[in-house]
């Protein structure tokens, strides 16, 4: 999924960071998880993960994948099979009044937002309808699985560019394709991990580990007016919305770490409040804080003759010239506590 702030170009330099700076770490926690990128690759490697975020989407496509440990069943394999040939001539019980996706972000006699090709709009909701339904039949486990699996496919065939914030006024090629769930793949293990869906501060009052990993919000862009499509989908308890985009209207979910005048507060609350050892927070040299100033919080934080700081040359995104950074640098601060 493409998601903005994804690590998983950095993936190597969070893993080497962690195991040079750091001793008999078992278990981390991923306080700002997205797309769980880094909480799944912290679990590859053998760590018990603690993975969290404030979006509920975001809990869903890691509690989908994160907590499950055995290979997907041959039951759980016809499930995804029933889902993809849903349509609306063999589902006699849907009712398009109620699907809340094809009302609102695809365009008919009352909505111009072309968020969503037709078919594709209905079929989301049928498959999310569907998947309520059978939620007394399948294991939690299923439940969230089957909904991760939803979200993963929403963007192959959303007409965007990136994000839900806005949508393109004409249709790109991907909307053509029809919606179509594709099985994750599981491997066995016997590592323990689990999710939560709370505010990054909530978070760390309750949890204590070795390592917290933190990929905060750099600027002032919201993930939630970004995302907000997946987050209505993830739910599904047809909100309220505004404008043209047809946002949702959660202002509760507004994060301080996005807002110039708060985001030194909020990080320095944080911070301070983790119980752990050790603490690695990826940033970058164009956030809301500058390098100095985020540089002093961390260290206010922790052993201050522990901290240190790694800078990575990044080429900046849709730019197409090789190894041209342009003075983009992903950062990751570590300090012990």
């Amino acid at each position: 999924m493409r998601y903005i702030g994804s690590k998983a170009l950095m993936l190597g330099n969070i893993l080497d960071v962690s195991n040079q700076c750091t001793q008999n770490v078992r278990i981390v926690t991923d306080i700002f998880a997205g797309t769980g990128t880094v909480s799944r690759c912290y679990k590859e490697h053998g760590y018990s993960v603690l993975s969290n975020d404030i979006l509920y989407f975001s809990y869903v496509l890691n509690k989908g994948v994160l907590e499950m440990n055995a290979p997907i069943s041959v039951h759980l394999r016809e499930i995804i099979t029933h889902l993809n040939n849903l349509s609306v001539e063999n589902c006699h019980w849907f009712n398009t009044d109620t699907a809340f996706i094809y009302q609102n972000y695809s365009p008919h006699d009352t909505c111009e937002r072309m968020y969503f090709q037709r078919n594709n709009a209905l079929k989301i909701d049928l498959i999310r309808q569907e998947i309520e339904r059978l939620r007394k039949e399948i294991e939690d486990a299923e439940y969230f699985y089957l909904l991760s699996l939803l979200l993963n496919a929403v963007p192959y065939v959303s007409n965007i560019t990136g994000t839900y914030g806005a949508y393109l006024k004409y249709w790109d090629k991907r909307t053509y394709k029809e919606l179509t769930l594709e099985e994750i793949d599981i491997q066995p293990s016997s590592v323990v991990c689990s999710c939560y869906n709370q505010d990054a501060l909530s978070f760390a009052h309750q949890m204590e580990c070795d390592l917290a990993y933190l990929d905060p919000p750099y600027n002032g862009r919201q993930y939630l007016s970004n995302y907000h499509i997946l987050e209505t989908i993830a739910r599904y308890d047809a909100p309220q919305i505004k404008g043209i985009t047809g946002v949702r209207i959660d202002p509760g979910k507004m994060s301080d770490f996005c807002k110039k005048g708060r985001a030194a507060t909020a990080f320095r609350q944080l911070l301070n409040t983790l119980n752990c050892k050790y603490v690695l927070l990826s940033y970058n040299n164009e956030g809301l804080l500058n390098t100095d100033e985020m540089s002093q919080i961390v260290r206010d934080a922790g052993k201050a003759n522990t901290f240190r700081l790694f800078e990575y040359g990044y080429r900046r995104y849709k730019n197409k010239i090789p190894n041209n950074t342009d003075g983009l640098k992903e950062q990751l601060y570590f300090i012990e506590k």
